[in-house]
């Protein structure tokens, strides 16, 4: 088994593929094409700083999770810190090696309002076979943006360098959100289909007579084979709902009928629910109906 290649600096990441001198220690542009270095089969790699990829190219297949996507035309992959990524490299011309890869090490963005909305940006946590589809249009826009950042990375560091790297960084993420965004509108008959799957999975969960805990965000994601991210951001694209609230809608409505429909205790009931402590199943229900189980079975 090999091990991982922790990648610590910008100076690592220059250092594993032969690229020479950076211009900068915590953000770099880097052109695929110019990549001379090939990885070991099955390269396992995780670094401290944030990666987005953009490759126009479909040889390199490339593991995150359990999951594995070749990098198909025009696909763009975002990675945060701390998340471990296989490469499996086939050998391949060099002359179609095509695109970049933005790097960027959190302490370039701490001191900004960038550093908390970027934990904001929840495609930072989808799975690989999640990845962004461009269309033309959208690889010109990140791709002037992040000829903007290597143009700047090529002037004398000033007063106003960090500035200008930190708000262009933000122009091409909010346009990745953009773009995130425009891919689950175009994919909604599909996503149709994985709404039904969730809301089918809960309601069989739900009328279970005793549930042993309450289903997690994770464990959905997984029945539909996706990330919790990306099951989340879909579901509040298709329904106005994410997956938590999804869970409390099914959840509340089954205690309304337990509540309505049994003889047993508030405390019963919450337990029966999956609730390890009845107090927070009373300041959910209260939460999401405005009357506390005994209030809202008394006035019903």
């Amino acid at each position: 088994m090999k091990p991982i290649i922790h990648l610590q600096s910008i100076a690592d990441l220059f250092k594993l593929f032969n690229l020479g001198h950076h211009e900068h220690p915590l953000i770099a542009v880097i052109d695929f094409s110019k990549v001379s270095e090939q990885l070991e089969q099955d390269s396992k790699i995780t670094t401290d700083f944030y990666s987005i990829m953009f490759k126009n190219y479909c040889k390199n297949h490339i593991k995150y999770g359990r999951k594995t996507i070749d990098f198909h035309e025009g696909n763009l992959i975002c990675i945060a810190p701390r998340q471990t990524i296989e490469i499996d490299v086939e050998v391949e011309q060099k002359e179609n090696m095509l695109g970049w890869g933005l790097f960027f090490h959190p302490d370039l963005i701490r001191a900004t309002s960038l550093y908390e909305k970027i934990n904001q940006m929840s495609f930072f946590s989808y799975e690989i076979t999640e990845a962004l589809h461009l269309s033309d249009k959208e690889k010109n826009i990140l791709y002037e943006a992040v000829q903007k950042i290597k143009l700047e990375l090529q002037e004398n560091i000033d007063n106003y360098s960090q500035q200008i790297l930190v708000s262009t960084i933000e122009l091409l993420l909010n346009y990745c959100s953009r773009f995130y965004g425009r891919q689950l509108i175009t994919r909604s008959q599909s996503n149709k289909t994985i709404v039904a799957q969730i809301e089918s999975l809960l309601r069989n969960y739900f009328t279970a007579v005793d549930l042993s805990a309450l289903p997690s965000v994770k464990h959905l994601a997984e029945q539909v084979h996706l990330s919790a991210n990306y099951l989340s951001d879909l579901l509040k694209k298709e329904t106005g709902k994410n997956a938590q609230e999804h869970i409390h809608f099914y959840l509340i409505e089954e205690a309304k009928c337990r509540l309505l429909n049994s003889p047993a205790s508030i405390n019963e009931v919450a337990y029966s629910l999956g609730f390890e402590y009845p107090q927070y199943s009373t300041k959910l229900f209260k939460q999401k109906t405005g009357h506390t189980p005994q209030e809202y079975r008394h006035l019903n």
